[in-house]
């Protein structure tokens, strides 16, 4: 009876370690790399590239401009026209920071600073653009800066299948530590060793 249980339960592990394992292998690979990246910033730093311009904007889309309430999402119409007046990808549905007569937009990314600033009295905007590079774009994504609802959620399924990937190995470890002298030796060292290295090393 104990080892048709033993079977059922093998079986399953199985089945749910490979699948959360095949679900998260890219992006667990991203979160590795990238984690060491964030640890050694140092290392990978990198000049910014800046791009900035100036623009003078139609009276018909400053005075559009001047009726936007601050954290209010654009129009469509508004977005096209500013996309269209300034070569400025504005996405659909931005909302600006309206303040002290100036209206500011975010439009930054994942390794990307991006504002674009208008002044709703005389219609003039600036936009300026800093690039951190390809690195400084991974970390972002590693934290889940600037990606929207999507990544968010790409990460939450991530978190959710490596806890599933974890436990699932932790059965498969109990049910095979007969045969596997060193599993619970391992198992503790890997609790352990986190634990001791925080108390000691870490300074709170």
């Amino acid at each position: 009876m104990k080892s048709s249980a033993n079977t059922f339960w093998s079986h399953q592990f199985r089945q749910w370690h490979w699948i959360s394992s095949a679900l998260v292998l890219a992006l667990m690979l991203l979160f590795a790399i990238t984690g060491f990246t964030l640890n050694h910033t140092a290392w990978f730093e990198t000049e910014p590239v800046s791009v900035a311009s100036d623009f003078e904007l139609s009276n018909e889309l400053t005075t559009t401009l001047n009726e936007v309430e601050s954290e209010t999402a654009l129009t469509a119409k508004a977005t096209q026209s500013l996309t269209s007046e300034t070569g400025v990808v504005v996405p659909q549905g931005a909302t600006p920071i309206v303040e002290f007569g100036e209206m500011i937009l975010d439009l930054g990314g994942p390794g990307v600073d991006a504002n674009l600033t208008v002044d709703l009295e005389t219609g003039e905007a600036f936009y300026e653009r800093i690039d951190r590079g390809i690195i400084a774009k991974l970390n972002d994504l590693h934290k889940g800066r600037d990606t929207g609802f999507i990544w968010g959620l790409m990460i939450a399924i991530t978190a959710l299948a490596c806890v599933i990937f974890c436990i699932s190995g932790l059965g498969l470890l109990a049910i095979n530590a007969r045969v596997r002298r060193s599993t619970w030796p391992l198992t503790t060292f890997g609790v352990v060793a986190p634990i001791i290295a925080y108390i000691l090393f870490v300074h709170v």
